[in-house]
């Protein structure tokens, strides 16, 4: 379950929550009644409702990525995608491999991108966005001049602009559904330590009697 309440549709502010209710579920309560057709809960936007500010910024967000972008469509979905296997979130990535096929993203890119540095699938262009990607997610935005030019040499400014703005926004939903427990990033932390009969509390062995 989310860790945090959700809305439900009797409780709704009208105005960008109820707007966005009827657009994605229909007329039923999304708290009642969960599920999307992609297989997810839905409830992101059940628990963003607390804040109808906050989901108003964050539609204007989702607005303006699928705007007329000088970034190629191509590689905002392969970004996206390795955003999601990067910061290991399981939405993020799922909701952005359906969206890669829709954009006409190539399977063997999609299946290839958890290792697309040892892949001879893609382009030197998306080779350099899928740098710049990790650059910002696993680097911390730690990006060399080296990874910069090799981006340049395929990407305007203003593109290059673009897909920072992106990653980095993706980025934010994925840890926050991470964090809040939502969608399929409702899992509990898979590092714990083993235990059972036998295994002792201790690295070194039984001392016998």
């Amino acid at each position: 379950m989310p860790r945090l309440s959700q809305v439900s549709r009797a409780d709704a502010e009208p105005g960008i929550v109820t707007t966005m209710y009827d657009f994605i579920f229909g007329d039923r309560d999304p708290v009642a009644e969960p599920g999307l057709h992609n297989g997810t809960p839905g409830n992101w936007w059940t628990v963003v409702a607390q804040s109808p500010e906050l989901m108003a910024h964050c539609v204007s967000g989702f607005q303006f990525y699928r705007g007329n972008r000088d970034l190629p469509v191509v590689l905002r979905e392969l970004a996206q995608l390795r955003v999601g296997w990067a910061r290991e979130s399981r939405f993020v990535f799922s909701q952005h491999t359906k969206a890669c096929r829709d954009n006409g993203v190539s399977e063997d890119k999609i299946q290839a991108i958890k290792a697309w540095q040892t892949s001879d699938v893609y382009t030197p262009a998306e080779r350099a966005v899928l740098a710049w990607v990790d650059a910002l997610v696993l680097q911390g935005g730690r990006a060399s001049d080296e990874t910069f030019e090799a981006l340049r040499e395929h990407l305007s400014e203003l593109a290059v602009l673009e897909l920072t703005y992106i990653a980095c926004w993706y980025d934010l939903h994925a840890v926050m559904s991470k964090a809040l427990r939502l969608e399929l990033d409702d899992v509990d932390d898979r590092i714990t330590e083993l235990t059972g009969p036998g295994i002792t509390s201790s690295l070194r062995p039984p001392q016998s009697e």
